[in-house]
């Protein structure tokens, strides 16, 4: 019996070959909530705060891991217990279209979590969470929630944003195989959804951080890429 092949790998240039087509944004595809929307909402859970005196920190296990886009003093591996990381809400837009949503990660009940608590500005917590709470909560499909990072220096209380189950975006828990296909399949204007999940693995693989569900998907997707490229997209 010949050997068994090894596993397609989820590599940038399958996503590109997979996704050759740029998609144009759609803004009504998913409706924002503005900055006066969202400051009550963040003033409430700033007074809410764990032990401030324990500094200003936001946990990062998905695209905040690879793209925080706020500047930082300080960050540090650990570990949530109580949630886990899984794919579980739909993008209608940025990485996916309302005809083929993508999905991206939250944080659900039960498990463990390793991430990176990152450290920030706390001068004025309000002007210095509002770029990252703008970009997890527009959607509507995060709550935001205090939970303490177990890290090697200690403990510490960090905001992080866990799945909103109320939202139409919430999928529930889809099998592995249903989260491929529709990674696989989607693309927005920024970029394929399979992308979201590469860099999130190759930040874990960096850390260290080496997450099961992550790792099953990225090889059913690269499956899927694989068909997809060699077929041409549908």
């Amino acid at each position: 019996m010949p050997p068994r092949p090894p596993s397609p790998t989820l590599s940038l240039d399958l996503i590109a070959r997979a996704h050759p087509q740029k998609i144009a944004d759609d803004p009504s595809a998913l409706a924002l909530l503005t900055d006066a929307d969202m400051a009550p909402d963040l003033a409430a859970m700033l007074a809410r705060r764990l032990s401030p005196e324990g500094g200003l920190w936001v946990f990062a296990y998905g695209s905040l891991l690879w793209n925080p886009e706020f500047a930082f003093s300080e960050k540090r591996v650990g570990t949530v217990r109580g949630w886990h990381r899984r794919f579980c809400l739909l993008q209608h837009r940025f990485r996916g279209t309302p005809e083929r949503p993508g999905l991206v990660l939250a944080l659900e009940r039960g498990g463990l979590c390793r991430g990176v608590a990152f450290r920030l500005d706390e001068a004025d917590p309000h002007a210095t969470l509002m770029p990252v709470w703008r970009r997890e909560m527009k959607g509507k499909g995060y709550e935001a929630r205090w939970l303490s990072v177990a890290t090697e220096e200690g403990p510490l209380p960090a905001l992080t944003f866990v799945a909103n189950r109320s939202s139409e975006r919430y999928t529930g828990r889809l099998s592995d195989e249903a989260l491929a296909d529709k990674i696989a399949a989607a693309c927005g204007h920024l970029g394929p959804s399979a992308e979201y999940l590469f860099r999130t693995v190759e930040a874990c693989a960096d850390l260290g951080i080496r997450d099961r569900h992550l790792w099953t998907l990225q090889t059913l997707v690269a499956e899927r890429l694989e068909r997809r490229a060699a077929d041409g997209p549908p």
